[in-house]
């Protein structure tokens, strides 16, 4: 039994943040930066499809 992972994208980037993993906000830099909570999110929203 692993953990769960929670079925909002938002609580996973949420979690991230205070792991330090990506920052509170978007500096809006053209090619976004690999800490960038837009791209973030756009990574767990595709995550959780994928699982579900």
């Amino acid at each position: 039994m692993g953990k769960k992972q929670p079925a909002d994208p938002r609580a996973v980037v949420r979690k991230l943040m205070k792991a330090g993993k990506v920052k509170k906000k978007c500096c809006r830099s053209k090619p976004r930066c690999k800490k960038c909570p837009v791209l973030a999110l756009k990574k767990a929203k595709n995550d959780l499809a994928k699982a579900a």
